[in-house]
């Protein structure tokens, strides 16, 4: 194979899934795909989309990630006119309810796990036969800096994201050579008015300042600086890297 090593991401023409396609580091990735010429596919909530739609040239597939039955039409759907995808970027969490993990209500606990996890192992489940097909495929989840680095008040949120990096480990042995599986872990990602140190804006976010201060680059990430790191996973250039961890966080964490 001749690379293009001007090139980071996905060949010109790839088809590129993006679970979660409408939210902030979402629609910095899908302008990344659209602006190196992707065939790119967005799957999100319905009111999530009619809230901040995806650009003219971005397919649109409305899907609830924690809802098996939606999961699979979805992906049936997205099946019909492309049988085999090159790569899928799953984004899709949320944190909910912060506060000690002795008073977390279970029902609280247990919406962290199937936001994170559970949406996680479901878009494995039905994207992965999908990048069988074309013989070299990446799935790209997102985990979070906590997940190795825990921190006061997101307990339930960490400890699905790092049940999340073992999923895609487990998942990198299962599948290849076939597909390969990665995570990129974000750490603080700001946009513009809140910042989370989950890699999406939620609830339970820290104040910048508080999160600035664990940043040796003294300033936390914003969308685009995830743009690279996620189509690296997703492209060939990465071909030899499976069941990988990719942190992105200004040297806040360092495993």
């Amino acid at each position: 194979m001749a690379y293009d090593f001007n090139r980071l991401g996905p060949a010109r023409g790839a088809k590129v899934l993006v679970c979660g396609g409408c939210g902030g580091i979402g629609r910095a990735i899908v302008r990344g795909c659209l602006d190196t010429g992707l065939d790119t596919t967005v799957f999100d909530l319905q009111r999530t989309h009619d809230q901040s739609p995806v650009p003219a040239g971005v397919r649109f597939i409305a899907f609830d990630a924690y809802d098996e039955s939606s999961v699979r039409a979805a992906f049936a759907t997205l099946a019909k006119t492309h049988p085999a995808l090159d790569a899928i970027i799953n984004l899709v969490g949320a944190g909910n309810s912060p506060g000690p993990l002795t008073t977390k209500d279970v029902k609280h606990f247990d919406e962290d796990i199937s936001r994170n996890l559970r949406s996680a192992f479901l878009i494995s489940k039905h994207g992965i036969p999908l990048l069988q097909h074309s013989g070299a495929g990446s799935l790209v989840h997102t985990a979070s800096g906590v997940a190795v680095r825990p921190l006061k008040n997101v307990g339930a949120y960490a400890a699905a994201k790092g049940g999340l990096i073992s999923l895609s480990k487990t998942l990198a042995i299962e599948n290849a050579p076939k597909v390969r599986v990665n995570v990129v872990a974000p750490g603080g990602v700001t946009n513009k008015v809140k910042v989370s140190t989950a890699g999406a804006v939620g609830p339970g976010g820290l104040d910048v300042s508080e999160v600035t201060r664990m940043i040796p680059m003294a300033r936390v990430s914003d969308p685009e600086d995830l743009v690279g790191p996620f189509l690296f996973l997703a492209g060939p250039m990465s071909a030899q890297m499976t069941g990988q961890v990719l942190h992105v966080n200004g040297g806040a964490v360092m495993p």
